[in-house]
């Protein structure tokens, strides 16, 4: 068929959904999870780029071989250690948290690499990749990132509250999950408040930086705002249930593509794996944390996380278990029709 033949013929960097993750301090375990939730639900190949400090590089390359050759078969990683190409290196590694400023260098350091999705490491998949991997099909000519919104309501917003520099939009947007064709980012001309002319990506980040310095709270997050006020043309926002947070559920519920199709990313910031003020964010994390690899997904991930839902129907996101589960459900039914499929095609002989 047409399509295949031009399947095989594509570059394997294409063929891999590129993924990265900058991990520092005490986030190993927390990194360790959200690959082990891509490896879980996703079929296509996934290609790990993990930016992490020198002391962390051993102890991933140990966990990771722990895992059983089944998901490792899955993914190929490399493991990068933190480098900032332009300005002051040791003010970048304090901006906002320790090396998160690194994602902003991506387009730089990862010359081969095509089209990337950039996640915090406090980030669940609940869906395969492959299903946000399709969003960069849907960018227009002009667009070369995609984000979510920081919030779906102005008058509850930080930005729109408290902001003392530009941001896009009306509630700006949050950087834990960026999709990034890294191709297109290298290649425009951004415009900037600096100059009248355009900058590439890689001369703006740090005359930028440096104008800005005083007035952001959120470090690069705040900077990618700023550049996409510049240049509203280059994004596409897609939906809150990519990139689903506290803030949805907290206020009462405020993403509606999450309560008509559920949390497809769960992105738990503000600590809230940790510690007791979300236990329904808590609750995933533990039950895929705790997931042997090769067990029964419905027995050892699903039932456990229905029954840990009960105990946070009191709380402000357990009072919206569906939310969490719907698409967790869809993913694991979708699993296992295709491993049935597989199955018994291998054994259908006559």
């Amino acid at each position: 068929k047409p399509g295949e033949q031009k399947r095989s013929k594509e570059p394997s960097s294409l063929q891999c959904m590129h993924l990265a993750v900058v991990a520092c301090g005490d986030r190993l375990e927390e990194t360790l999870i959200m690959l082990k939730s891509a490896v879980l639900f996703s079929n296509r190949r996934l290609c790990f780029h993990i930016f992490a400090e020198d002391s962390l590089k051993p102890e991933f390359e140990k966990k990771l071989k722990e895992w059983p050759p089944s998901y490792t078969k899955k993914f190929q990683y490399n493991i990068y250690p933190i480098t900032f190409s332009v300005g002051n290196a040791q003010e970048w590694k304090k901006l906002f948290k320790p090396c998160a400023a690194q994602r902003l260098f991506l387009p730089v350091i990862l010359k081969d690499v095509d089209s990337l999705l950039y996640v915090d490491t406090d980030v669940l998949f609940l869906r395969p990749i492959e299903d946000i991997w399709h969003i960069l099909k849907e960018f227009n000519s002009t667009q070369l990132a995609a984000m979510a919104p920081e919030h779906e309501i102005p008058k509850i917003g930080w930005y729109s509250r408290f902001a003392r520099h530009p941001y896009y939009g009306t509630t700006g947007v949050n950087s834990g999950v960026m999709l990034m064709n890294l191709t297109r980012i290298r290649s425009t001309q951004f415009k900037n408040s600096m100059i009248p002319s355009g900058l590439t990506w890689e001369e703006m980040l740090y005359p930028l930086y440096q104008k800005y310095k005083n007035y952001i709270t959120w470090g690069d997050q705040d900077l990618l705002n700023i550049i996409f006020y510049f240049n509203p043309e280059c994004l596409y926002v897609f939906p809150c249930q990519w990139n689903y947070r506290p803030d949805h559920c907290m206020y009462g519920s405020n993403c509606k593509g999450a309560e008509e199709e559920g949390v497809s990313i769960l992105h738990g910031n503000r600590g809230v794996y940790h510690d007791d003020k979300q236990p329904t964010f808590k609750a995933l994390y533990e039950v895929i944390r705790d997931f042997p690899f090769g067990d029964n997904l419905f027995q050892s991930l699903y039932y456990p996380l229905q029954s840990k839902f009960l105990d946070t129907v009191h709380t402000l996101c357990g009072r919206i278990p569906q939310v969490f589960l719907k698409q967790i459900e869809k993913t694991m039914k979708k699993v296992y029709e295709n491993r049935v499929i597989v199955y018994l095609g291998a054994n259908h002989r006559y």
